[in-house]
């Protein structure tokens, strides 16, 4: 239970407003350490609870030892991604609603007249996507001296999108902050153990591994496709017959652009995802999925990792990901928090490969459907083996023959 994790009344309250009764794995390990102290790097598989399991200090803390004189933020959550970094901010004013604490949020696309006065308020926790932040910090209209606790969310998410540099930075803007958390949905990669030294002290460590109960519960197979024509008539067929809602994922906005205008025109009641969308624009897609007016989610990758949507039946990658990892975060929006889920995957001949090393990163098995009145023309692909390396063979042989 929340209350066994010496969380104030208030704290616990706000769990049970939010349907939570017990702490998710990840929870009860890093909320007690965090609150010891000292910096912590945390991983736990996506959809496990990680937010609260920074929140939760955080908020503990701020109550703990509360501010004497009103300023800028003391919490300060740096997220990759405007849909995530709005999520948190959701979230945190959920966990603070029986408190006095107050909370604000900054990101990109968004005017910067409304950052301004987010940055002007006593605020306690501030989540922002790193870039905007620092925007604000390099025209002096961000302050971080305040700042005693630095949350990092999504941290290896952060280091592929390029942001290590400025969040560097912004943790040099940050000097006088007496903790450093980072979560990630692994700590694996020299990168991301560079980066974490780069701005920790002596962190503790934490690897969750979460419980049956809480363990996504996904299944996942994949059709042949013949061709596009083929490809699109596999996933007209499923989603007429097979989901509640659906996130259709695909590779770049100009495939988005030409399967949401066939989707539509076919009758479909869809929203879409991209990058470089207005922030209003995005706001208002995802209330329309959220809410199930449209429960067919079209998006690209910048919808892969934090959106957290309840009840999301099915994952379909209408184009499979550039690498394995992505697969990965995109089936991650299904399953969640325990749930059952599906991820569909439609497979042109040029994309084979893709599943074996899909299949190698994942460690599941994925097999082959076929729906009636849809089956393949086309046998599966062989996938070539990579031919050795003739320098590796000869040491090989060398070795063999002393």
């Amino acid at each position: 239970m929340f209350d066994q994790l010496d969380l104030d009344d208030a704290l616990c309250a706000a769990m049970v407003n939010m349907g939570f009764t017990a702490p998710t794995t990840i929870q009860s390990l890093a909320i007690p350490k965090a609150l010891e102290g000292q910096d912590l790097m945390a991983s736990a598989p996506t959809g496990t609870g990680k937010t609260l399991a920074f929140l939760l200090p955080a908020c503990q803390y701020l109550l703990d030892f509360p501010r004497s004189e009103p300023g800028t933020a003391r919490i300060l959550i740096l997220s990759p991604t405007r849909e995530l970094a709005l999520q948190i901010h959701e979230q945190a004013k959920a966990v603070t609603a029986n408190t006095a604490l107050t909370c604000g949020v900054i990101t990109g696309g968004i005017n910067y007249g409304t950052d301004k006065e987010t940055l002007s308020q006593n605020l306690d926790i501030l989540v922002a996507t790193p870039g905007r932040l620092f925007e604000h910090i390099e025209k002096e209209s961000a302050d971080c001296r305040d700042i005693e606790w630095l949350i990092l969310d999504e941290a290896d998410r952060m280091l592929d999108m390029g942001f290590s540099g400025i969040v560097n930075q912004i943790a040099a803007e940050a000097r006088w902050r007496k903790q450093t958390l980072l979560f990630s949905a692994t700590l694996e990669g020299k990168g991301l153990r560079q980066f974490a030294r780069d701005i920790m002290e002596e962190p503790a460590e934490i690897n969750a591994e979460v419980s049956r109960k809480e363990k996504a519960k996904i299944l996942q197979w994949y059709h042949l496709a013949d061709d596009a024509a083929h490809k699109y008539a596999l996933l007209k067929h499923i989603l007429s017959e097979q989901i509640t809602t659906a996130i259709v994922f695909v590779k770049t906005r100009e495939r988005l652009q030409q399967l949401k205008d066939q989707l539509m025109r076919d009758g479909y009641d869809l929203c879409y995802l991209q990058g470089e969308m207005p922030q209003d624009r995005r706001n208002a897609a995802m209330a329309k999925f959220r809410s199930g007016e449209a429960p067919i989610l079209v998006a690209t990758d910048v919808a892969a990792r934090g959106i957290d949507v309840q009840n999301v039946s099915h994952v379909i990658n209408y184009d499979l990901p550039r690498t394995a990892d992505v697969y990965l975060h995109r089936i991650g929006r299904t399953g969640r928090a325990g749930a059952k889920g599906t991820a569909i995957s439609l497979v042109e001949a040029h994309d084979f490969a893709m599943m074996g090393k899909i299949a190698r990163y994942t460690k599941d098995v994925i097999k082959a459907r076929v729906i009636d009145g849809l089956r393949p023309q086309h046998k599966a692909p062989k996938v070539q083996k990579k031919p050795k390396n003739k320098k590796t063979t000869a040491k090989k042989a060398k070795r063999t023959k002393r």
